[in-house]
């Protein structure tokens, strides 16, 4: 019997549309995609709508300043997320979320529109993590163009070749969402970041119209957790809502997953836990 003994990277099967088959052994499905290097606030659907989501933070706020998470997580988090998790914090969060889905529907609208033509395809770059634990394709998303006479591809630095993933960060509707090994590299990077770092200093977007102490998409996730109506464990509860180990890209330096605050969002990068060394010598991170 023949057995092939290596480590793989197996995934559980998630539900897709089948939309059609070419031949025998080409079908097509509907696939979602999760747009990297960028996060933008979450809506109802994650934890309810307003009133119920911010029973949840509620809950979170009161375990923060109740000693709950005292052994857990260090005071400088406590207080960052004491200072976030306002009476209005769901409610400013979700609109959040739906003025950023609006402003990805612009973009689409703008950028993808072919006068007297059906919409422009896009391009899609998968990255290299590929796939997500929910199953989405990990991938920057680009008007794609033919190319020759008809349809010329645009050079590098014109404004048609942008990602919507850097426009969306750009706008200031995402935060900065560098999660290894899923990086844009060189000139492209360097893009990212100066674009992140005006969209914060300059309050663009999110933080013009809902302030600068709206909680981050991921900020969000973790309250959510760390707020659950049900949570026998606080030490699983934490471990869950932090499995990243955030960088300081100034430097670099390790700051590690609980003092992300400590740099501004447009200088975050980050690792999974399980990654790290990996990352360490891929990136040549300090030691620490």
């Amino acid at each position: 019997m023949v057995a092939f003994d290596f480590p793989r990277t197996v995934r559980r099967a998630e539900p897709r549309r089948l939309i059609e088959h070419s031949d025998g052994d080409t079908p097509v499905i509907r696939q979602p995609i999760r747009m990297v290097s960028v996060d933008t606030p979450e809506k109802a659907q994650y934890a309810g709508r307003p009133p119920a989501a911010q029973r949840t933070l509620d809950r979170c706020r009161d375990r923060l300043a109740g000693g709950t998470f005292d052994r857990l997580v260090p005071a400088g988090l406590r207080d960052h997320l004491l200072e976030r998790l306002t009476p209005d914090a769901a409610e400013r969060h979700i609109a959040a979320a739906e003025r950023a889905t609006a402003h990805f529907a612009d973009l689409r609208a703008r950028r993808l529109a072919r006068p007297g033509r059906e919409e422009r395809s896009v391009g899609v770059v998968p990255t290299g993590e590929l796939i997500d634990r929910y199953g989405r394709l990990l991938a920057y998303l680009a008007p794609w163009y033919a190319g020759g006479a008809k349809d010329p591809l645009p050079r590098r630095d014109h404004p048609d070749r942008r990602t919507f993933n850097l426009d969306m960060v750009a706008a200031g509707w995402g935060a900065m969402f560098l999660v290894y090994p899923s990086l844009p590299g060189g000139a492209d990077l360097r893009t990212l970041l100066d674009e992140a770092h005006a969209a914060w200093t300059e309050r663009r977007g999110m933080w013009a119209e809902f302030g600068a102490d709206l909680l981050l998409a991921y900020e969000y996730r973790a309250c959510v957790k760390l707020g659950a109506a049900r949570m026998e464990d606080p030490k699983a509860a934490v471990d869950e809502a932090y499995r990243r180990i955030c960088v300081d890209l100034d430097g670099p330096r390790v700051l590690g997953p609980y003092d992300y605050h400590r740099t501004p969002p447009s200088r975050r990068l980050w690792i999974w836990r399980e990654d790290l060394d990996r990352a360490r010598e891929d990136l040549d991170l300090p030691p620490g």
